[in-house]
Formats: structure tokens, C-alpha cells, sequence
């Protein structure tokens, strides 16, 4: 009882409504990025050890099936199904806007380990009649759409996925995100608030 008493005091304030315009390309990049992330996520998770038997189904000269051992971490198959279920992530996400600066973001509520984001007290929620679910839609529509690319360039596992995908392969962003842009953001806010 006290923490949903805690939890209404200190998230119901926050609350903003969504009669305000979003800027749905902004909305769609924020998406964008925010599922890139959870695909890293899950792949930083998997042993970089584990290897899985890939092959094409074609015979050698001696009548042998040609297959080979690769990471898992960047096995086609594997990182097809993570792009399968990863949108389902985006159930945790809401919509918010920096209490500093009114920017729009995508926040996820809960920690990976189980803890409220931190964040949370940085930002204004917006609330949207849809609870959010346009935040899974949009993303379904990336991962369609942009799949294959998506696969090639989780194989090759550059240091800067999220701009290779969301800014140079799809253009849904028009701008590149700054390395360590979440660390600018805290600080950002860490200014504004001394």
C-alpha cells in the first residue's frame, strides 16, 4: 500500500498528457534506437565461446554436408529470432520529455536487474490513450522493413550499431547519437539541477 502511495506521488505529478504534437519521425528514431539497444543488450548477454553449426545443405565433393561453427553471437538464425521478440521489449518503455530541456525520449521503467529507472525523476511521462503500444508498433514496422540489413550489421558487431542502422542504413534518424549520449544526458541534467 505504501508503495503504490509512494509510487503516485512520485510518478502522477510527472505525468504529462499527450495532447501535446510529437514529432512521430523523432518518436519513430527514438524507436529505433531504443531497439538497437535491446538487441545489443541481448547479444552482450551470450557467451562469446558459444558456437552453433551453420550450413548451406550442399554436399562436398565426398558427399558431405558443408557446414561450419560460428559465434553464436552472430549465427543469422540466432540474431533473426532475437528480432523477432525483441519489440516485445518495448512493452516497458513510455514516452517522456527531460524535465530540463522538454526533449522528447523513450524511457524504459525498469532497470535490466529489477530496480526503477533512475531516470525516471529526470523526466515528465507522457500519457497517450494507446499505453504506449505505438512504441511496439513502430518498432515491428523497423524490424520488418529493415531486417536483412539489420542481421549484416549485427554479424559484423561495429563498435557504432545504432548509427549504422537507425541514421546510415534506414534513415530514420537524421542525426547521429554522440557516443555515450545517456552519460551527456545525465550530466546534462546533473548541471541543471546545481
Amino acid at each position: 500500500m505504501n508503495f503504490v502511495l509512494l509510487l503516485g506521488v512520485l510518478v502522477l505529478p510527472a505525468l504529462i498528457c499527450a495532447d501535446e504534437e510529437i514529432d512521430q519521425k523523432l518518436l519513430q528514431c527514438l524507436v529505433c534506437r531504443a531497439t538497437i539497444e535491446e538487441v545489443e543488450n541481448v547479444l552482450n548477454k551470450i557467451d562469446p565461446s558459444h558456437q552453433v553449426e551453420v550450413g548451406n545443405y550442399r554436399l562436398d565433393a565426398t558427399g558431405n554436408i558443408l557446414k561450419k561453427k560460428v559465434s553464436k553471437r552472430s549465427s543469422e538464425v540466432h540474431i533473426s529470432e532475437i528480432l523477432d521478440n525483441i519489440c516485445d521489449k518495448l512493452d516497458d518503455y513510455v514516452r517522456a520529455t527531460y524535465k530540463s530541456n522538454g526533449r522528447l525520449t523513450v524511457l524504459r521503467l525498469m532497470t535490466p536487474e529489477g530496480q526503477m529507472n533512475p531516470e525516471i525523476s529526470n523526466v515528465d511521462i507522457i500519457q497517450d490513450g494507446d499505453l504506449n503500444k505505438s512504441l511496439k508498433y513502430y518498432c515491428q514496422e523497423i524490424v520488418d522493413e529493415y531486417e536483412d540489413p539489420m542481421i549484416e550489421l549485427f554479424q559484423k558487431a561495429g563498435s557504432d550499431v545504432v548509427n549504422d542502422i537507425c541514421t546510415r542504413e534506414t534513415s530514420i534518424c537524421t542525426d547521429e547519437l554522440p557516443p555515450e549520449d545517456e552519460e551527456e544526458e545525465s550530466q546534462d541534467t546533473e548541471r541543471d539541477e546545481l
